[in-house]
């Protein structure tokens, strides 16, 4: 696997806010339409990485022309996992976020972001921007469709609307894009290669950003990127994550980020510690042991 990464590009990151990490595989439409709208929706200036997975699709001869972007290839799919460490050469930034090939930032996207990174005034914190997805059900996000894919995106009716979709802010920032302090994401090892490709990565991630005494888990409602959904996850092997996290942590993710994260509720500025009670300690055991022997 290590032979088959190279490093594409770098750029300089003097002056960036962000740098944005984002992982594709052969899926240059959604990647193409995503990159456009950090150039024209971004208030501030960031340094843009991708990591080229195969390539095969025409995104490796893209990425070479584009002189604003940072990118490696891999010569497979890595996987979300190795990808984003992968990338980590390339990041110059003091935060590193982290977004979806298949997501359209809105305007002004990051400056809600900033302003409560600046609010917070300490490196002990993961923020989310807030998703809008065309179906399901989510404490966490906006539902409202404009489109499942490029070919029936509305943008002029997206960005019309974009006053009457933002939502208050919520607790528990696990999802892309998210953006944490370099110096956080390299103390806990960035994402961890047991949930490769990817699946539970991501709530592995803030259960080690927490070990480490982060308590600032915020979704920022008025930060909106539009996502068409799981062009990537549709097409790989699954990794059983939920059952990897259960036992790594000896609790489940859906009590982790329900005790502990506080997920979807209102947030808190500092999130206090969590305490299971008895019955709950003791449920986490035995979804443990029925988990062993399935």
């Amino acid at each position: 696997m290590l032979e088959s990464i190279r490093t594409g590009r770098r750029t300089e990151a003097e002056g960036k806010l962000f740098s944005v990490v984002i992982p594709s595989w052969n899926n240059l439409p959604h990647l193409r339409l995503c990159l456009d709208s950090l150039r024209k929706n971004s208030r501030y200036s960031h340094q843009f990485i991708v990591v080229v997975n195969e390539g095969s699709d025409g995104t490796l001869a893209w990425a070479a022309e584009q002189t604003d972007l940072a990118y490696i290839q891999a010569e497979r799919n890595v996987g979300l996992c190795c990808a984003l460490n992968a990338a980590r050469k390339l990041i110059g930034a003091d935060y590193l976020l982290y977004a979806n090939d298949d997501m359209y930032f809105l305007p002004d996207w990051d400056v809600p972001l900033w302003s409560e990174i600046q609010k917070i005034g300490h490196r002990g914190f993961m923020l989310s921007a807030t998703m809008i997805e065309p179906a399901g059900r989510d404490p966490c996000r906006v539902i409202a469709d404009y489109g499942a894919d490029l070919a029936s995106f509305r943008e002029k009716d997206l960005l019309a609307d974009q006053k009457s979709l933002v939502r208050s802010d919520w607790s528990g920032a696990l999802w892309p894009p998210n953006v944490l302090p370099i110096d956080a994401w390299d103390l806990v090892g960035g994402l961890s290669l047991e949930f490769s490709p990817g699946l539970y990565s991501d709530p592995d991630l803030a259960r080690k950003l927490w070990q480490i005494g982060v308590r600032v888990f915020r979704g920022k409602g008025d930060s909106l990127v539009y996502h068409f959904g799981r062009r990537t996850t549709s097409r790989i092997s699954k990794n059983d994550g939920r059952k990897t996290f259960l036992f790594k942590w000896g609790l489940s993710s859906n009590a982790f980020n329900r005790e502990c994260l506080r997920l979807g509720q209102a947030p808190v500025e500092t999130l206090p510690e969590a305490r299971l009670s008895t019955w709950a300690r003791l449920g986490q055991r035995l979804r443990l042991i029925r988990a062993v022997f399935k």
